[in-house]
């Protein structure tokens, strides 16, 4: 419905230098992407999946572990996917989209070019200086950064966030990988529908990590219909595991 077989993604060259912060303490590369419908995005994220870096101990507060510190800087194949249907989408400057989880925020900065009056989200500490970073080298206007995280949490300090907080409601709710662990799927359903509009839309890429049923049951049960489940079969590059995945749509009438 919103993907077709002509798009594609391309990583055109990568890089390595230092750390953008000025730091020893973990590395990044560039990557220079051709998503259809929109000029290239230069994305800088992690080296690899090695980096951590929390002298003050923000991530551990926040949940996230030195196992999982460095996934939020990953270009994750469904975030590309998510980014390809964000690039088809009509633009309505009326409509307020938020993404969730966003990790490099691909799709968010695709939907920004675009026009899109769109929100980016995650609970990661250095998600918004990769969101900065990129906008800088992209040469975009500002785009706004809300601290996101669901589940049962003592509420996070500013110090920690480096950002407020989510509070306001949204048109249309967007996120990709959402669902990798088993009590995923009710608190991520809790927390779109805490920051859903009355009739909200929601897209979820999800890379058939299993928990699919689960989310749509928790969704039904707060209102959302699925009204599309689209299957993402597509081979991004003869060297790499062809893609498997769904883009779920939901809507609450």
């Amino acid at each position: 419905m919103y993907l077709c077989d002509t798009q594609r993604v391309i990583i055109l060259e990568a890089f390595l230098y230092a750390d953008f912060m000025s730091t020893p303490h973990y590395h990044t590369k560039t990557q220079t992407i051709e998503i259809d419908g929109v000029n290239d995005l230069i994305i800088r994220s992690l080296l690899d999946r090695q980096q951590f870096y929390d002298p003050h101990g923000a991530a551990s507060r926040l949940g996230i572990c030195s196992a999982s510190w460095s996934l939020f800087g990953m270009l994750w194949p469904s975030s590309i996917h998510l980014a390809r249907a964000l690039a088809l989408r009509p633009v309505d400057a009326h409509e307020k989209i938020l993404e969730i989880g966003c990790g490099l925020a691909l799709a968010s900065l695709v939907a920004h070019r675009r026009g899109a009056n769109i929100t980016a989200s995650d609970r990661h500490p250095k998600a918004k200086l990769f969101l900065h970073e990129n906008l800088e080298l992209n040469h975009l206007p500002k785009l706004p950064f809300r601290h996101g995280q669901w589940g049962d949490h003592p509420t996070p300090s500013l110090q920690d966030t480096g950002a407020e907080l989510l509070h306001k409601k949204y048109d249309l709710i967007v996120g990709s990988d959402l669902l990798y662990e088993p009590d995923m799927p009710l608190a991520l359903g809790r927390f779109v529908n805490m920051h859903a509009a009355e009739k909200a839309e929601v897209w979820i890429v999800d890379p058939n990590r299993g928990y699919r049923p689960a989310f749509n049951r928790a969704m039904q049960t707060l209102g959302f219909d699925l009204s599309s489940d689209n299957i993402l079969n597509q081979q991004e590059n003869p060297e790499h595991e062809k893609y498997s995945g769904r883009l779920l749509i939901y809507n609450r009438h």
